[in-house]
C-alpha cells in the first residue's frame, strides 16, 4: 500500500511553528504583565503602610513625618500613575497577542481536521483498492481452476 502524503502538510508545520511563537510571545508578556502588578501592588503596600504607622505615631512626631511622606508622596503617585499605564497597555497587547494566537490555532486545528478526513479518504480508496485487487484475484482462480476440470 503507498504511503498517505497530503499536499497541505507543510503549511500545517508552519502554523504549528507559529502558534507555538505565539503562545512563547502570549507567555512572556503574561509574565511582563504579573511582574509590573506586582510591582504596582508592592508601590501601594508600601504607601498603605507607611500611613498606618504615621497615623500610630504621637501628634508631636507625626507632622514631622507627615511632611515628609507628602513630599514622598508625590513621587511615589507618579510611579504609581506610570505603572498603572504600563500595566493597561500589556494588558491591550495581551488581548491583541490572544486574539492572534487563537486566530492561529483555530487555522491549525482546521488544518488538521482537512488532515484527517483526507487521511480517512485515503484508506477507504486504499481499502476499495486492496479489495477490487483480492475480488480480481479470487476471480481469476475461480476461472483457472473452472478450466483445469473442464479439460480434465
Amino acid at each position: 500500500m503507498k504511503r498517505f502524503v497530503w499536499r497541505l502538510q507543510r503549511v500545517l508545520g508552519i502554523k504549528t511553528k507559529e502558534e507555538q511563537k505565539k503562545r512563547v510571545e502570549l507567555l512572556k508578556l503574561s509574565e511582563k504583565l504579573v511582574k509590573t502588578r506586582g510591582k504596582l501592588l508592592t508601590r501601594q503596600r508600601i504607601l498603605d503602610d507607611i500611613i498606618a504607622d504615621i497615623a500610630g505615631e504621637n501628634p508631636k512626631k507625626r507632622l514631622g513625618e507627615q511632611e515628609f511622606f507628602l513630599r514622598y508622596s508625590a513621587t511615589s503617585d507618579e510611579q504609581i500613575k506610570r505603572l498603572n499605564k504600563e500595566v493597561s497597555e500589556l494588558e491591550s497587547q495581551q488581548r491583541e497577542k490572544i486574539a492572534e494566537f487563537l486566530k492561529v490555532k483555530r487555522f491549525k486545528e482546521a488544518l488538521e481536521k482537512l488532515r484527517a478526513e483526507a487521511k480517512i479518504r485515503f484508506i477507504k480508496s486504499a481499502e476499495k483498492l486492496e479489495q477490487k485487487e483480492l475480488d480480481e484475484g479470487a476471480t481469476i482462480g475461480f476461472t483457472r481452476k473452472m478450466a483445469q476440470q473442464s479439460k480434465g
